[in-house]
């Protein structure tokens, strides 16, 4: 066994099967074991798992099925042939989460550092190839250094093949991307390209240009963490959609959100057998949510409350968080959850919060996955910085994606729904299926101190008594438009429920929504605002 790779046995080659099964078995176990102790004892120091283990931590014990693992690069130069480990620095095969069929690959960072190069970037293309053909989700392990410098431009073009797939599997199969090392340079875009990204604290970084390219051009001093760290990309950027402390917690949050998801896009679903009830009165509801709409709280405890068991998976929780999106379970079938979130900018929708919102809704369509929409909005933040930054474009992501959804979609107006944000939150007008609201609705163009302002500036200005004019105007404009069956009664609004009721109500709307069917325009695709 060498440092950087393996060495062929020699000697055990017999004249008999026996002979040949017996160098077999020593290859194998060669491979299975690294190339060296000692390179697995520097990744161990890092706080980071060898590629073996982590896959092991992510399938089913005993299911995983390797996929060429004595593959070898043929490349020479830089020292390059007397180097030729088996494996190539990538484990790539199948095996099962939950049962379920999932294709893994997983960079090796013991070997070359899990640099790509030519062989090791068509056993990724291959392994990409098979989970598209059939049909299951794809997760990758990444911990790479990304292309390998000694092999030049065919290992870039090595890329080039894997987002060309990404982008073929793309609504198709499920993929997910786990960051558990370096990925930097066009490497970063693989991830980008995939539905899912999740990485580890301290140990995971993700940048197209590294601190000292940073520095050098720029003067700016920036740790590689700091750059491009899990907290930087699940709060800042939002290119991370979760961030863990550990790679076991990590693997298994993974493990956990593709048992919410179908195996492709001609699934849905598992449904989960529960025991919580789907007549189940939500009382605390009443309380929760004040009938001030001024008044904060925390949407959180609302899905809680009419979610299975209590239990959800928020993603992107610490970007845009204005807006949450969440996979959830309800009588036992999955469900996104798209919800403003009062108790951030009270729950105004802005850049960030549209772009979070769009993807989701676009991700759960892909996925058949049915979408309810919790309303609580104000409208779109104002301010020059969110004009001048494109919230008209930003915003029409999220409209365009609710009116191409053709899934299952619920509409639940808790208090305010003002102007713009309320037809953007899933509206009957954009093709909502059933829309809902509670005895606290106010939907209405804007707020009534303001529409009161508009319409009667005239009387407000003339009267003797200014405040006491505008006061009589806004309690006016309240009985008139802005009562809570205004939009029932004119047909926007399908029932005034109860919110005690509510998981009742939309357990049954999903259960008869279950078999809808919408088919869009013939198209080559569409032209989404950017």
């Amino acid at each position: 066994m060498t440092e950087q790779g393996v060495a062929r046995p020699t000697g055990l080659t017999g004249g008999d099967s026996r002979g040949r099964v017996a160098e077999l078995q020593a290859i194998r176990e060669q491979v299975l074991a690294g190339p060296s102790e000692r390179a697995t004892e520097a990744q161990h120091a890092k706080g980071k798992l060898t590629a073996r283990e982590r896959i092991a931590l992510l399938l089913d014990d005993g299911s995983f099925n390797e996929v060429e693992p004595l593959r070898r690069h043929r490349a020479t130069g830089f020292g390059l042939e007397a180097k030729k480990p088996y494996s190539d620095g990538v484990i790539t095969g199948w095996g099962s989460v939950h049962g379920r069929p999932v294709f893994v690959y997983a960079h090796d960072f013991r070997i070359f550092g899990g640099a790509l190069g030519e062989a090791h970037a068509q056993k990724i293309h291959k392994i990409m190839d098979m989970a598209i053909a059939a049909g299951a989700p794809l997760v990758s392990l990444n911990d790479g250094a990304g292309a390998r410098i000694q092999e030049g431009v065919t290992a870039l073009a090595g890329y080039g093949g894997i987002f060309q797939r990404n982008t073929r599997a793309s609504g198709v199969i499920p993929q997910i991307s786990v960051m558990l090392g370096p990925c930097a340079g066009g490497a970063a875009y693989s991830p980008a390209l995939t539905d899912f990204v999740f990485m580890v604290r301290e140990t995971s970084q993700m940048f197209i240009t590294g601190p000292d390219v940073v520095q050098a051009v720029t003067g700016e001093k920036i740790t590689q963490n700091g750059l491009g760290g899990a907290d930087v990309h699940s709060e800042i950027s939002g290119v991370s959609h979760f961030a863990y402390d550990d790679e076991r917690s990590c693997l298994e949050e993974v493990r956990f959100l593709l048992s919410m998801l179908p195996q492709n896009n001609r699934e849905t679903p598992p449904v989960e057998i529960t025991e919580d009830r789907a007549d189940r009165r939500c009382e605390a509801l009443l309380d929760l949510v004040p009938a001030d709409g001024n008044r904060p709280y925390d949407m959180r405890k609302v899905i809680e409350e009419i979610a299975d068991d209590g239990q959800y998976m928020e993603i992107h929780e610490r970007w845009a968080t204005n807006v949450i999106v969440a996979l959830t379970r309800m009588d036992g079938q999955v469900v996104g959850i798209v919800a403003n979130q009062p108790q951030s900018l009270a729950g105004v929708l802005d850049i960030h919060a549209s772009e979070k919102a769009a993807r989701f809704v676009q991700m759960c369509d892909a996925f058949n996955i049915p979408l309810i929409t919790l309303l609580d909005v104000p409208g779109f933040l104002p301010g020059v910085d969110q004009e001048h930054g494109g919230i008209i474009r930003h915003g029409a992501k999220l409209l365009y994606a609710y009116c191409n959804a053709t899934v299952p979609r619920i509409q639940l107006i808790l208090r305010k729904a003002y102007g713009g944000a309320y037809i953007v939150m899933d509206s009957r007008s954009v093709g909502a299926d059933l829309s809902y609201a509670w005895p606290t609705n106010e939907i209405a163009v804007m707020g009534a101190e303001g529409a009161a302002n508009v319409i009667f500036r005239r009387q407000i200005a003339e009267a003797d008594d200014p405040e006491a004019m505008r006061a009589q105007m806004v309690k006016q404009y309240k009985d008139e438009l802005m009562h809570p069956y205004y939009a029932a009664e004119r047909g926007l609004v399908d029932d005034v429920i109860d919110p005690a009721e509510t998981r009742h109500v939309l357990i049954r709307a999903l259960h008869m929504l279950r078999s809808k069917h919408a088919d869009l325009p013939a198209r080559k695709h569409g032209n989404p605002p950017q």
